[in-house]
């Protein structure tokens, strides 16, 4: 049986549109033109999805919202807003709004994001079904997943690949975000189209927009031909989108014009193009404190959030370290030629003992390593070389909590320079070992007398 909307409009010709769309669709509509009457057909039951406008007489849809949330907590919620209005569409997201559509929409978006909002509450079932499921286990080429925290995460991919959705994956450097992104692509049903990756911080900021949405011949100095961008090249499969938290503003503008429209046009271009992307998108940032610095919009934050699947880091699944550490040998003894069958159990412990603020890249790393310098058929402690001192400061407190005779001040700013030798002065790679967004590193940057070059 296809599902029940109800339909909460105060305008009968959209109110009857709607019915008549949703109907040729296969879905059950009930309609009601305040949110007083909806409220109550809400009680009764049974509905599926609700449809509402925001702005009603009497009882708002905001408030027709909170109350039915109330009630059903898991009920999909879409509202439906003019252009001018875009901030109580958000308000609506916060408050727990499935989505939000502007109008005027076209009655095919309108079902999309039906769809969409139904997937994601199936999803969510039987994720809570898989809770329920003892000893149910996920398992995906490239992944070493044996703890409940891996498990868990695995599972979220399982699930919503299946589906269109949107997906932010988070989680810190080096904890395997793009293989988890790769995963999604290749169980969903785009598996057989393109996967297209790009590092936000990877790219200068004045040609990110270039990279994704491609540009016309002449659209700029150098510009000798047209070229696609990303999303073009994506179109029918996945574009994952890594470092999202560090797209510049203007970018982030038109990222959301194509996540709520799927269209664009290409720099320099007024012809407009359509696309058929799945867009997952990482970070390692805290994109809720990006809203609150005013880095990041609040209303593409809430368009990329639809399923968030969160990757712990290492040191909180430290049960899987010995099968991480087994797979990556087997990968560097087969490369490199050599007979390395085992890790004793003395160099184990030294790898499970160590906190990994790297993650599983550095592990990999430390892996690699080892197996370039091993003499023997098994690795040994001395073949595993860790930074013990790093070790240190993050284990037990050692006394001073700052440098002898510097002040929080001084520390900062130090750890600020060391961060630019590290990167060797590229100021993106500086700004993602710091956790900071690349405006607050510039302004950082400017009172430490360096040179830091006017936005583009």
């Amino acid at each position: 049986m296809k599902p029940t909307i109800l339909i909460v409009e105060d305008e009968a010709r959209m109110r009857h549109l709607l019915e008549l769309s949703l109907g040729e669709e296969g879905y059950s509509t009930q309609s009601v033109e305040n949110a007083e009457s909806g409220l109550k057909r809400i009680e009764a039951g049974p509905v599926d999805l609700v449809l509402s406008d925001l702005k009603l007489s009497a009882m708002s849809g905001l408030e027709l919202l909170e109350s039915a949330r109330r009630l059903r907590p898991d009920l999909p919620f879409i509202v439906m807003t003019a252009y001018g209005s875009v901030e109580s569409a958000v308000e609506a997201m916060k408050a727990g709004a499935s989505d939000y559509v502007l109008k005027p929409f076209s009655f095919d978006e309108m079902k999309l994001r039906i769809r969409r909002a139904l997937d994601l509450r199936r999803l969510h079932q039987e994720n809570r079904d898989l809770r329920e499921a003892l000893g149910k286990r996920y398992d995906l080429p490239g992944i070493v997943a044996q703890s409940p925290k891996m498990q868990e995460a695995l599972g979220m991919v399982e699930r919503v690949a299946q589906t269109n959705s949107t997906v932010l994956i988070c989680g810190e450097s080096g904890v395997g975000k793009d293989l988890v992104a790769r995963a999604i692509h290749q169980r969903s049903r785009r598996s057989r189209g393109p996967f297209v990756k790009i590092n936000s911080t990877a790219i200068p900021e004045n040609l990110l927009e270039s990279e994704l949405f491609g540009y016309e011949k002449g659209a700029f100095t150098g510009a000798a031909t047209s070229k696609p961008g990303k999303f073009e090249l994506a179109d029918g499969g996945t574009l994952f989108l890594d470092e999202i938290g560090d797209v510049p503003p203007p970018v982030q503008v038109k990222l959301l014009r194509v996540l709520q429209e799927r269209e664009f046009e290409r720099l320099g271009g007024t012809r407009t193009v359509k696309v058929d992307v799945r867009l997952v998108a990482a970070t390692n940032r805290d994109l809720r404190a990006a809203l609150e610095d005013g880095t990041f919009r609040e209303d593409l934050y809430y368009r990329l959030n639809v399923v968030p699947i969160n990757l712990p880091p290492l040191r909180e699944h430290k049960e899987d370290i010995p099968a991480l550490a087994e797979m990556f040998l087997r990968k560097f003894s087969e490369s490199s030629g050599k007979k390395i069958g085992d890790i004793s159990p003395a160099a184990m412990e030294r790898l499970t003992r160590f906190h990994w603020p790297g993650n599983v890249r550095e592990l990999e790393n430390v892996i690699e390593r080892a197996v370039a310098l091993s003499q023997g058929g098994a690795l040994e402690p001395a073949d595993i070389l860790i930074d013990e001192p790093a070790q240190k400061s993050a284990g037990a407190p050692t006394g001073a909590f700052l440098p002898e005779g510097a002040t929080l001040e001084q520390w900062e700013d130090e750890m600020i320079r060391e961060a630019m030798r590290r990167a060797g002065g590229n100021k993106s790679q500086a700004a993602r070992l710091l956790g900071l967004s690349r405006n607050a590193l510039r302004y950082r940057l400017s009172k430490l007398g360096f040179a830091v070059e006017p936005e583009e």
